[in-house]
């Protein structure tokens, strides 16, 4: 017999309140979080405390966050957002991609290492 997976008993929608627009401008999916040191209010609603006590832990992107949580990463950066304004959160914008190396550079230093042998 397979097990049936688990319907969710509130839409992921209704996790950001009804809200449009969230609350913390320059959330990305790559957005880093993070546990505070501090404990969350006690009146935290039930979606907030699962993504906080997912972060305790360790460090997570928005997109990892929400894949853990099964929520949309829209639903999810609402949560993080409302977390992070209430001081429970940390928020880390991405590493960016880093630049092409000058291949000038790279050549001029395999030379000088050739002629130190």
């Amino acid at each position: 017999m397979t097990a049936v997976p688990r319907r969710r008993m509130v839409p992921a929608y209704l996790a950001t309140g009804g809200r449009v627009r969230s609350g913390a401008p320059g959330f990305e999916r790559l957005t880093v979080l993070h546990a505070a040191d501090t404990e969350p209010p006690h009146e935290l609603e039930h979606e907030h405390r699962r993504l906080w006590e997912l972060l305790r832990p360790g460090a997570l992107t928005v997109v990892e966050a929400a894949a853990h949580l099964r929520l949309p990463v829209s639903a999810t950066v609402f949560l993080a957002a409302d977390l992070v304004e209430a001081g429970c959160l940390r928020a880390r914008s991405p590493i960016p991609r880093a630049q092409q190396t000058d291949r000038t550079i790279v050549e001029r230093l395999l030379v000088g290492l050739r002629t130190l042998r």
